[in-house]
């Protein structure tokens, strides 16, 4: 991996810190909107200040956007909207730590193979050997007994399934960036229209719960949500794809499960127990395994016979 790449790796784990705050917020602000309220306003807001800052840089970059790009663009608009209404619920029924875990668990795998089937990426080892440290480390941190809260996160038939879906989703969304990243389309125009036509997807929700996000706590917990967590997150993650596979990104966004633990254990008072911190250690792992550099080949070293010079240049592009 180059030192380029490795800067993108930090990128990545930056945008997962920011979304690990995300279900805790959303706990301690007990806002009286409904979860899916909530997400339709979270990425509305962080669609609208990405979409600023887009216009005020180039007032043309949205009408520039080709016509080959809107089905990429209406997927991950798609995934968005689910995202938010199905993570967002898991993380108000099951509380911070397990919904994460749950979420972020699946997202992995759901982008490898997403990856594989529609872009035919090769998935390196490292990755899947990492992937499954990180995902045993999920499935620790969200047992029944293990993520035991003091009243808050449990095990939830209904939520569990809501974070699976949600960790689908993500894949979703991380291949369709991909796509148009390869497809050199302008991300700072593309990003904020997923996030607006999400926003409007989950319309019917969130303009029923309006009194209940006009309210201060619910207003802050807006103005954190959409800023933060979702236009710089949002972009962090998607410069980072621009180096990165989208599996590996994926994999390095379960730094998101740590932080969400770590807050419910230290601010939600959840219960710190034996497989907690076992899976808090898997998931470490395999972030390592993902992220830390392979030792390149030596200066005298030459590619095969018959190999293009242009295709070992770009391989670090679609391999970590």
């Amino acid at each position: 991996m180059q030192r380029n790449s490795l800067s993108k790796v930090l990128v990545v784990l930056a945008a997962g810190l920011l979304w690990g705050t995300v279900g805790p917020a959303e706990i301690l602000a007990h806002s009286q909107a409904g979860p899916v309220a909530v997400g339709g306003a979270r990425i509305l807001s962080g669609g609208l200040v990405l979409a600023v800052i887009t216009l005020i840089g180039n007032p043309a970059a949205f009408r520039a956007l080709p016509r080959d790009a809107w089905p990429s663009l209406l997927a991950a608009s798609a995934a968005t909207a689910t995202f938010q209404g199905t993570f967002l619920t898991s993380a108000a029924r099951t509380g911070a730590a397990v919904a994460t875990a749950v979420t972020f668990g699946i997202a992995p795998v759901s982008t490898g193979l997403c990856e594989r089937i529609t872009l035919g990426t090769r998935l390196p080892r490292r990755w899947a050997a990492g992937t499954v440290c990180a995902v045993a480390g999920c499935a620790l941190i969200s047992s029944p007994h293990g993520a035991g809260p003091a009243g808050q996160a449990h095990a939830d038939i209904y939520g569990i399934a809501c974070g699976v879906l949600a960790g689908g989703c993500f894949g979703v969304y991380t291949v369709s960036a991909k796509r148009l990243i390869r497809g050199n389309v302008n991300m700072l125009a593309a990003v904020p229209v997923t996030l607006l036509i999400g926003g409007a997807a989950l319309a019917p929700w969130t303009v029923p719960g309006l009194a209940g996000l006009s309210a201060p706590r619910s207003l802050a917990l807006v103005a954190w949500l959409g800023p933060v967590t979702v236009a710089l997150a949002y972009w962090l993650y998607v410069a980072g794809l621009r180096r990165l596979t989208a599996a590996t990104a994926a994999t390095l966004s379960l730094a998101e499960p740590l932080v969400a633990t770590a807050l419910g254990i230290g601010i939600l008072r959840e219960r710190l127990s034996l497989s907690i911190a076992a899976g808090t250690l898997l998931l470490l792992g395999g972030l390592v395994l993902v992220s830390v550099p392979r030792p390149r080949a030596g200066p005298g070293s030459r590619p095969p016979a018959g190999s293009s010079p242009r295709r070992s240049q770009e391989r670090p592009r679609i391999s970590v």
